[in-house]
């Protein structure tokens, strides 16, 4: 048995190294991640984990473990801004409102797949032109749902959570540890 992790995202391998969990394998899918046409936000995440998870090569034995963090403004997805016009407009949406950050993980062992889906509410600070302008020029904001990283200099933007910071990073720990549990993964493996 080996865990693959289907996603190419270095803070989800440092999340999964926080409860010492190491992939065998890494296999980023190639996906259409575009959302259907009316689709809301936690579905669309929902979706896009299991395709995922269906995506990656895997044999019979394997455990995929994929996830998707989809930030919502209301009933509007916020994706991975295509350039720094569009983080822009992502935080000015955002600046001095309340927004939800979703992540679903999908984690496949032959033909079962397990799901879970964590939403995590965030209140960004009103956000001066300054502050935008910033936030921009530290580069922080390329490959980020939503045009942020709370991990890194946006931390200073956000003043509140609800919900579990792990998953607005990218993969909410507590629940991905329970499904890969589930999926016959050896979770805290006594030390020798």
């Amino acid at each position: 048995m080996k865990l693959i992790l289907g996603s190419a995202s270095p803070r989800r391998r440092e999340l999964l190294a926080q409860i010492g969990v190491v992939a065998d394998a890494v296999r980023p899918p190639e996906i259409d991640e575009t959302p259907e046409r009316g689709e809301l936000p936690r579905p669309y995440c929902i979706r896009m984990a299991r395709a995922k998870a269906e995506a990656v090569e895997a044999d019979a034995d394997d455990i995929v473990l994929c996830a998707d963090t989809t930030v919502a403004v209301g009933r509007r997805i916020l994706g991975k801004p295509a350039d720094a016009a569009e983080a822009e407009a992502f935080l000015r949406l955002m600046s001095g409102r309340r927004h939800r950050v979703i992540t679903a993980v999908a984690i496949r062992r032959g033909e079962r797949i397990l799901q879970r889906c964590v939403m995590t509410a965030v209140r960004m600070k009103r956000l001066s032109d300054a502050e935008i302008a910033a936030y921009l020029a530290t580069g922080d904001w390329r490959g980020k749902a939503g045009g942020y990283g709370i991990q890194g200099p946006a931390s200073a933007l956000i003043p509140w959570i609800e919900g579990s910071f792990t998953a607005v990073v990218g993969l909410p720990l507590c629940e991905t540890a329970g499904l890969l549990h589930a999926a016959g993964y050896p979770m805290w493996k006594a030390s020798t």
